[in-house]
């Protein structure tokens, strides 16, 4: 029997899809990390910790978050 590729693939390989909510998110694909809006950065999903609900990206840094969500 030959073992499926997409079983084989490690979840390291792949982005999640998250729901992001005042407190806290909502995985709605599986995966071990998102990319940070601003910096392109891989954030894994144990450390994400900033992210913007009305535009549903998350970031990297409170830094980033804060350079992104500044008044233009």
């Amino acid at each position: 029997m030959k073992a499926d590729p997409e079983m084989l693939m490690s979840k390291s390989d792949r982005a999640a899809k998250l729901h992001y909510m005042a407190n806290g998110f909502r995985v709605l694909s599986t995966g071990d990390h998102v990319v940070c809006a601003a910096s392109g950065a891989r954030i894994p999903i144990e450390e994400l910790r900033y992210w913007d609900v009305a535009r549903q990206q998350p970031y990297a840094t409170a830094e980033l978050a804060s350079e992104a969500l500044a008044p233009q």
